[in-house]
């Protein structure tokens, strides 16, 4: 019985892993799920065994993008204590992390497409807004009052960010630029 769960297993994650650069390199909309299954070398019934649809594979996707900007995240904070330092260090990090394709054209590019708008920023929210709020209340230097509107403000300057960043001809130079322009809004909005 093990051995069959650790299959099914495999499989699901050969489909996800697949489905990521399928995803990537032709966008949700020039992904097809023939296309899924000729690339993975899986029957339909393998696929509809662990995704309902195209959607539920992309949701699959995008679960797997976000653990692995989280990871990268906490990569960039490990060892930071202080958490406004922490919230700096995660905010730059975010900026660079969207120079990766993968990045760039499934969480920035194709979520809000997919899922609409207020799901993705409920996702995001969910994932990032608690950790924003934690470091601003800890920082003290924003009023208690207004923690939940900069935490708010500071989420969607640096999703602008980013999202400029996925959209721009020049990935990685407007990642260095979004980057430094990043600092300066953690600069003015926390103090240098």
């Amino acid at each position: 019985m093990n051995k069959k769960i650790d299959r099914g297993q495999a499989t699901r994650e050969h489909l996800v892993a697949v489905a990521t650069g399928l995803f990537t390199e032709h966008g949700y909309d020039g992904t097809s799920i023939e296309a899924v299954l000729r690339t993975a070398e899986v029957s339909r019934g393998a696929l509809y065994h662990h995704f309902p649809g195209k959607d539920a594979l992309f949701t699959a996707v995008l679960d797997a993008v976000y653990e692995q900007v989280e990871a990268d995240g906490a990569r960039a904070v490990e060892g930071i204590t202080e958490p406004v330092a922490a919230l700096r260090a995660a905010c730059r990090a975010w900026i660079r992390i969207t120079a990766d394709p993968v990045v760039r054209q499934v969480l920035l590019i194709d979520a809000p497409a997919v899922l609409g708008w207020q799901r993705w920023r409920e996702l995001d929210e969910r994932r990032t807004l608690g950790k924003i709020k934690a470091a601003l209340r800890f920082d003290g230097r924003i009023p208690a009052a207004r923690v939940d509107l900069f935490a708010h403000v500071l989420l969607a300057g640096m999703n602008e960010i980013a999202m400029l960043v996925a959209r721009a001809e020049d990935h990685t130079s407007a990642a260095a630029e979004g980057e430094a322009a990043a600092g300066d809004l953690l600069d003015r909005l926390l103090g240098a």
